[in-house]
């Protein structure tokens, strides 16, 4: 695949699956073994259908949960990209009830694409900013 070609499998995993909370289309962008990398999320299950959970999680906390993609850069197979996430929590979240408060989150991610799908990920946020923002950490 052509290094557009890559940035196109993670730009539409973050608009269709992320910011449209389609989780069917997971299994097309992502590969069934899929292996994450979150020290936020240690406990998640890998393969895709732990990205759909843990997608799930976060759009039930987070109904209106948008991701603005900032600068996107590939080289061969590995796409990274720097991000602002959005929303309102309104749903429990990781024991955390919901506070009506909205956040703004910034993340990098380093996503491998292999035969058209994602393969591995590996993501850094400021959690403890949208904790501080929540009103749980002070």
């Amino acid at each position: 695949m052509t290094i557009e070609e890559n940035k196109a499998v993670v730009r539409r995993f973050i608009e269709e699956v992320i910011n449209a909370g389609n989780l069917e289309a997971v299994d097309e962008l992502v590969a069934p073994d899929h292996v994450n990398h979150d020290p936020t999320a240690p406990e998640a299950p890998q393969g895709s259908e732990g990205i759909k959970q843990l997608i799930g999680m976060y759009r039930e906390a987070f109904p209106d949960l948008h991701f603005e993609i900032g600068e996107m850069i590939c080289e061969g197979n590995i796409v990274a990209h720097r991000w602002t996430l959005t929303g309102t929590h309104e749903g429990a979240m990781m024991g955390v009830e919901p506070t009506g408060k909205r956040v703004e989150v910034m993340g990098v991610e380093m996503n491998r694409v292999e035969d058209g799908k994602i393969s591995t990920s590996h993501t850094v946020s400021d959690a403890m900013g949208m904790m501080r923002q929540l009103g749980v950490l002070s």
